[in-house]
């Protein structure tokens, strides 16, 4: 490399440039080119878009430590923020090279690293500190009046993962983190923000830099992609599983695990089910057919519930380069976690996002001249005479395919920056209570409310809150108006779990002769002599230590994965849209393989027979069905809107199921009318009577209104619902009613 091939290479510090003609590269990478330039001279914000393994933590660090170098005050400092310890410990390995030879210190920084280690930092509070969001909150809040001293050569601070954040109760702390920071050093830092996923690269700015958006420079790497090969291959789950004389019929998830096994033996691979309990599940079956087959195991476990041993065991597994391994996986594997390159993507089922798909996929196709390689499996039932409509309309398949077809076209969802997140301002109150050992209230709310990311709670809210928060003895007030902690407040931010801003259930640990395996959340039904599968092995429940919150197993030879809970993703309106276009169209897409594309055209089939086009409400057996085709946050509103007038309602999917005892299609479609023809309702109006409101960690000490705010803001598009009734009503003008009714049909 020379300087007249890269301009950017000239502006690194000499140490850096000798470590990069040592490592043998041949060019920089764009982003690397276009963010060195941004980034040395430290007078703005930067948000770098580009795909995995397009060198996003070099364009960063080249940069920084170049700056912090060069500070005159002797090495600055540098704050790494990560979604996961993983993710910092790997990062710590690959800055901690480059970093020992220029003198600047690496400090990882999370619950598992020694206090000795943390404390040598605060005796010299420079070079790079790499910690999650849990580990700063609780700095901020156990040494609050030393934070200005300790963060003085503070220069930089570097989000990774940033879409792992943006529309989470960890983005809202992170945010509320951000500007307590530059508040306790008294200016603004410098952010830099790191992603692979971002479906709006404004939003994102404006989530980096709160009221400030426009002035973050946004470099979107425009490497080019490698090309892409994929296809959807789909089985069908017989209505019946008959045993023949000699053998028992495969399962579709026994097929699929075949098809995996003599597909992806013999390289590096991701296996994507969707859910930990499935993970365990493909692991063990991979791994007994590796026995059948008398060869090494090649198949390994990783997601969040199994001890970090397991999980390291699993990214050294894919690290060897001496051996092929395959990884049955969640998205703890999704982020940046280096474990080399992979050659190919399995996804069992929809993924539960488009920017999930993309991220996953940019684990493939790393090596120059090979394409990033992506299977999807899905499972349909057969159809019977009893199938579900959304059975008949192939549903799964459809969805999956819809996503394909948008990754295809480079869209992802754009951030979710609407929600107000009232569960993790009661966090943030009491953290900053911490910090500053008592604040008047119009300060907190300046803070909080006026410059953090806690806009949305009004005034009067903001004074309902804290008298709430003081009837629960989470705070008081002395009578100069200080806020201080109640006496439940200080047990509370006294405690080890109060930094992380998202609740964690309750969990066992999973042992055997001594090892830790992992954890199992407390709700899943497990009792003594159950057999069990997990870490992709099975075990015998030999006992269960309710005190000590411990189950001790034995190895064993059969066993049924645990089950473990799951929130899911929301899906996107633009999904349920692209589903519509294909139903209506008479193209194949080329990614479908024989059997997906006989379960197309039965979807097909289905949606003309019913006339889908024009019918919104269709009656099967005791249920109405409303086919919206909408994303899951409008449904959801609809769904409050059907329930307030009396309905019992399920959301499924492109659907509304209506429980129709004792109700008519004509009282559906007058709902509908009515709520077309109403003003728009706000939360407090829609939600009234309904109940399981609570999902966020300190949802538990909101009051009702807010709590119902928070909610709406969360899972609801109201607005979104409103101008979808509006646009069937101003459709069908005056007839809207008699088609619901005269256009109903049975199934």
């Amino acid at each position: 490399m020379t300087k007249r091939q890269s301009s950017s290479f000239a502006l690194l510090d000499e140490r850096i440039q000798r470590w990069i003609w040592a490592e043998n590269w041949s060019a920089m990478r764009d982003a690397q080119e276009r963010a060195i330039p941004a980034l040395v001279a430290c007078d703005h914000d930067v948000l770098i878009a580009a795909a995995t393994a397009a060198g996003k933590t070099e364009a960063a660090f080249f940069p920084i430590l170049t700056h912090l170098l060069a500070d005159g005050e002797g090495t600055g400092l540098c704050i790494y923020i990560s979604p996961i310890k993983a993710l910092i410990n790997d990062q710590f390995l690959r800055l901690e090279r480059l970093c020992k030879q220029l003198d600047i210190p690496v400090w990882p920084w999370h619950g598992d690293i020694s206090s000795s280690s943390k404390n040598r930092f605060f005796k010299q509070p420079s070079g790079v500190v790499l910690i999650t969001p849990e580990s700063l909150e609780a700095m901020l809040c156990n040494r609050g009046f030393q934070v200005p001293q300790l963060l003085a050569k503070l220069r930089y601070i570097v989000i990774d993962e940033l879409h792992a954040f943006i529309g989470s109760e960890r983005g809202k702390q992170l945010q509320s983190l951000l500007q307590r920071l530059d508040l306790a050093v008294g200016r603004k830092v410098v952010r830099v923000g790191l992603s692979a996923t971002l479906g709006d690269l404004d939003m994102a700015a404006e989530f980096l830099r709160l009221r400030a958006g426009a002035a973050v420079e946004i470099i979107h790497s425009n490497a080019d992609p490698a090309r892409l090969d994929l296809q959807i291959k789909a089985y069908v789950e017989p209505a019946h599983l008959p045993e023949t004389e000699h053998a028992v019929v495969a399962t579709s998830p026994a097929l699929i695990a075949q098809h995996l096994f003599h597909t992806l033996r013999g390289s590096n691979n991701l296996v994507f089910p969707n859910s930990r309990s499935l993970v365990e599940e493909y692991a063990y079956s991979l791994g007994r057919l590796c026995e059948s087959h008398q060869i090494a195991n090649e198949f390994w476990p990783h997601h969040g519930n199994l001890s970090r041993e397991i999980r390291e065991e699993t990214e050294a597994a894919l690290k060897n380069k001496g051996r092929p391994a395959t990884a049955i996986c969640t998205n703890t594997l999704e982020l940046g976690i280096d474990i080399g390159a992979v050659k190919s993507i399995a996804q069992v089922g929809s993924p539960p996002s488009v920017a999930s798909m993309r991220q996953r996929l940019g684990r493939s196709g790393r090596r120059p001249g090979e394409p990033a390689i992506l299977r999807g499996y899905v499972i349909e039932h057969e159809l019977t005479d009893q199938s579900s409509l959304e059975v008949q309309l192939r549903t799964g398949l459809l969805t999956f395919t819809a996503m394909v077809s948008l990754l295809l076209e480079k869209w992802v969802e754009p951030p979710q920056t609407g929600g107000l997140h009232f569960s993790t301002f009661i966090q943030q109150l009491l953290s900053l209570i911490a910090q500053r050992g008592g604040m008047q209230a119009a300060d907190a709310y300046r803070t909080l409310c006026v410059q953090g990311p806690f806009a949305g709670l009004e005034k009067s809210d903001f004074l309902d809150l804290l008298r709430h928060m003081g009837k629960l003895e989470l705070i008081q007030q002395e009578s100069s108006g200080l806020l201080l902690h109640g006496v439940k407040g200080e047990r509370i931010v006294n405690h080890y779990s109060f930094y992380a801003a998202f609740a964690a259930e309750e969990e066992y640990r999973v042992v055997c002769d001594s090892r830790v395996l992992g954890s199992l959340p407390i709700s899943s039904a497990i009792g003594i002599g159950d057999f069990i599968v997990f870490a992709g092995k099975t075990w015998r429940v030999e006992s269960i230590d309710e005190d000590g919150k411990t189950i001790l197993v034995s190895k064993t030879s059969t066993g049924k994965a645990p089950a473990f809970t799951s929130s899911g993703g929301q899906l996107h309106a633009k999904i349920r849209e692209r589903m519509r276009e294909l139903y209506r169209s008479t193209e194949v897409p080329r990614f479908l393989d024989a059997d997906a594309v006989r379960l197309l055209q039965e979807g097909r089939d289905s949606y003309a027979r019913f006339g889908l086009d024009q019918r919104l409400l269709l009656t099967q057996g005791g249920a109405i069905f409303l086919l919206t085709w909408l994303g899951d946050q409008q449904n959801e509103a609809l769904a409050a809107v059907l329930r307030r007038a009396g309905f019992t309602v399920a959301i499924k999917g492109t659907m509304i199921e209506i429980f129709a005892t004792g109700t008519s299609v004509q009282r559906v479609a007058a709902c509908l009318l009515a709520f077309a023809s109403q003003a728009l309702p706000d939360a407090q109006a829609l939600l009234e009577g309904a109940y399981n409101l609570r999902r966020e960690k300190w949802d538990w000490a909101l009051p009702e209104h807010l709590l119902k705010k928070s909610f709406a803001s969360l899972q609801m598009d109201i607005a979104g619902a409103h101008a979808w009734a509006q646009e069937q009503a101003h459709a069908h003008a005056l007839e809207l009613e008699t088609q619901l009714i005269t256009k109903e049909i049975i199934i």
